[in-house]
């Protein structure tokens, strides 16, 4: 199935539902989501969205099945269209995690407005073991938010890090009990519709303003820098250790 949607009390939910994948992202999954942001943008019942993974797994990240297929961010891709979608909608995301948030698992993190995580969340953005760039503004939104040091270990060496790190580095609000964190999550994004709808709006416009433009900049950037990575003797020996489920061996380059 992929996604599942429902509608209950203001808030639009997206559940990512490909347990076999360990919630894997693929191109499908991404126009689903891009219609319930839209939908979801034009309704005026619907104050804010909810993303959940289970109780075991946000995502493990995009499905490298599609970068085998082609560029996944060329323009009108549906990655692409689901992060700028996801990047400029005007109403409150609400994120839960449980489990493993890897690569866009974790970027599209960056542009929820709440984030809380279960004890037992963890995040990597792993893209140079991937032999690819940091994508959707992650290069420059990370550093704001954790600092540069932090954000240079997660980004150019790719390290993981656990749920309390992540509340350090400003990246998630809250660290509940796993089998707490959805609940508590949707009650957050129903508290939105006790707010007046229209300054709640103008109040997340208000807290991009001073970055807005940058991150877009930034966005482009990373996009054609990506594209320039796949495709690359270094991506298809990462493809090709993870199909054959060992380390890649980047000594040769």
């Amino acid at each position: 199935m992929g996604i599942k949607t429902a509608v209950l009390n203001g808030v639009a939910s997206i559940e990512l539902a490909r347990p076999k994948k360990k919630n894997a992202l693929d191109a499908q999954m991404y126009l689903q989501m891009t219609e319930v942001l839209k939908t979801a943008g034009d309704d005026p019942q619907i104050r804010a969205v909810l993303i959940h993974g289970q109780p075991e797994v946000f995502t493990a990240g995009a499905d490298l099945e599609d970068f085998v297929a082609g560029k996944v961010l060329e323009d009108g891709s549906p990655l692409r269209v689901f992060m700028h979608t996801l990047c400029h909608f005007e109403k409150p995301v609400v994120a839960a995690v449980n489990g493993p948030a890897i690569g866009v698992g974790t970027t599209m993190l960056v542009h929820c407005d709440l984030v809380y995580a279960g004890d037992t969340a963890h995040f990597a953005l792993p893209f140079v073991s991937l032999g690819v760039v940091p994508e959707f503004g992650s290069s420059y939104l990370l550093p704001r938010l954790a600092g540069r040091a932090r954000a240079s270990e997660k980004l150019l060496l790719a390290q993981p890090f656990n749920a309390q790190e992540a509340l350090e580095m400003g990246l998630i609000n809250a660290i509940l009990p796993a089998n707490e964190v959805v609940n508590h999550a949707r009650r957050m994004a129903e508290r939105f519709n006790k707010l007046a709808p229209a300054a709640v709006r103008a109040t997340k416009r208000l807290l991009q303003v001073s970055w807005r433009q940058e991150v877009d900049v930034a966005i482009e950037a990373e996009a054609d820098a990506f594209n320039a990575c796949v495709g690359s003797a270094e991506v298809k020996e990462a493809l090709s250790a993870f199909f054959e489920k060992r380390w890649p061996d980047f000594s040769k380059f």
